[in-house]
């Protein structure tokens, strides 16, 4: 009996333990202690609990997991080392991707999270987040594309300001074609089994689309503040091609900000949201200058542009200026409020998140234990929630795209969505050109979306 319990018994039992170690916890206990004698008690004991936990609802606590940790051990290597053998060594994964849990989720995750390492959860939760993903990206597909088509088919919206809401539109698509049915995709298979590169891809997308859509906000607000505060500069500055070298700069930016993630490691899966997205608590100080340069100082721009807008509009409007004789028609003033709603809805969507990564980053030990798992959650699908409400933003606010919506709508069962030109009426055109605000040195425009 000795003689088998030699370096062969050493073997057969690392083999035991390697086969073991993708086991649930009662099986690996037991294939690590062995059957005989004590081993074959412990065998049984943990056998009953762990069926006994199958046996609960998914949002109760499993049963072994309530036990110390000196009860269960974690690994073969816990367990003492059989009589004249080796300890045996739990076989190591290999090839998976790493979960995004290093500190906000309080332990590290193996690549390729299994299903059982999504958070508990009631199934009604689960329930809305896919809801709100579904809803979110056919809404998103749909109603960019009709925004592009809008803006081909129509010549009234063919202007330099429309190239960024085209951008922007696109910037929008990007989500809904790609990472958000991944997300959809993890969120019934209750975790991320699509592999590492996948979950690479589909973060650096989620990225890319957020970065560009927030670049393109930002152009949106410069192109506007110069068509109405120095509008006898605007046709030099915003040429066709001065606003497409513009829109080609905006990606560039976009595509500079995102890369530095793929080095940083900051790509990895929260099985909390069901995501490959950026990490927080990767670096303090990457997650710092990400919120300031793609955030902060963004919405600070955009800002001080529609707060001239506004002071200068609200000028006009009320006269203050004996000498002025400006006119306002309703329409114009609802075109420049178009752009206004776009960006408010985009800073109230992204503000939470963004601060809860700033307050994260400047103090974590103190911040991530107060932050509740269901406002983490809550801020992330609000964020992926934006990508769908520009195009219904345009089509409420702007009679222009309203109009073209119902066209596009009509004639799509004709087959002649591509070749129809929409805007062929003279008496349209002319009433679609946005009326002069005269002051004493300028002339104010508020510009059609």
């Amino acid at each position: 009996m000795n003689e088998r319990t030699g370096a062969g018994g050493a073997r057969t039992a690392g083999g035991r333990c390697a086969a073991a170690a993708r086991q649930p916890p009662a099986a690996h206990v037991c294939e690590c202690a062995g059957l005989g004698g004590a081993g074959r008690g412990r065998f049984f004991f943990f056998f009953f609990f762990f069926f006994f936990e199958k046996s609960f609802p998914p949002q109760h606590a499993p049963v072994w997991r309530q036990f110390p940790a000196t009860t269960v051990p974690a690994t073969c290597a816990e367990l003492p080392a059989p009589a004249g053998g080796s300890r045996p060594r739990a076989a190591r994964p290999r090839g998976r991707m790493r979960a995004n849990g290093s500190v906000l989720n309080g332990s590290v995750l193996p690549r390729d999270p299994p299903a059982g390492d999504a958070p508990r959860r009631p199934p009604w939760v689960t329930s809305t987040l896919a809801a709100i993903l579904i809803f979110t990206i056919v809404v998103d597909l749909l109603g960019n594309l009709l925004v592009i088509l809008s803006v081909y088919r129509n010549k009234k919206l063919r202007n330099a300001g429309n190239i960024f809401v085209v951008s922007l539109a696109i910037a929008d698509l990007v989500v809904a074609i790609y990472p958000y049915p991944l997300v959809l995709t993890s969120v019934f298979h209750n975790g991320w089994n699509l592999g590492y590169l996948h979950c690479q891809i589909s973060g650096f997308l989620m990225g890319l689309s957020v970065i560009g859509s927030i670049f393109n906000i930002t152009g949106i607000a410069i192109n506007r503040y110069c068509y109405i505060c120095h509008s006898l500069r605007y046709d030099k500055l915003y040429s066709d091609k001065n606003s497409l070298c513009y829109v080609v700069l905006i990606w560039i930016l976009t595509v500079v900000a995102i890369v530095p993630n793929l080095f940083v490691g900051s790509l990895q899966y929260d099985p909390r949201i069901y995501s490959c997205t950026f990490a927080q608590s990767v670096s303090s100080a990457y997650t710092i200058a990400v919120v300031f340069f793609h955030f902060l100082l963004p919405m600070a721009i955009v800002t001080f542009c529609y707060l001239r807008i506004w002071i200068l509009v609200i000028q006009v409007r009320r006269r203050v200026k004996p000498d002025n004789n400006p006119r306002l028609k309703p329409h114009d003033f609802r075109n420049f409020l178009t752009m206004f709603v776009v960006f408010v809805l985009f800073a109230v969507c992204w503000a939470p998140l963004n601060f809860i990564g700033l307050a994260v980053a400047v103090n974590p030990e103190t911040v991530i234990p107060r932050i509740p798992e269901w406002l983490f959650v809550s801020s992330y699908y609000m964020a992926y929630f934006n990508s769908c409400l520009n195009a219904i933003i345009y089509g409420l606010l702007n009679q222009n795209f309203r109009r073209e919506y119902k066209r596009i709508i009509v004639s799509f069962c004709t087959a002649k969505v591509f070749f129809q030109d929409s805007s062929n009426d003279a008496a349209d055109r002319v009433k679609s050109k946005p009326s002069p605000l005269l002051t004493n040195n300028n002339q104010v425009k508020v510009d059609s979306v």
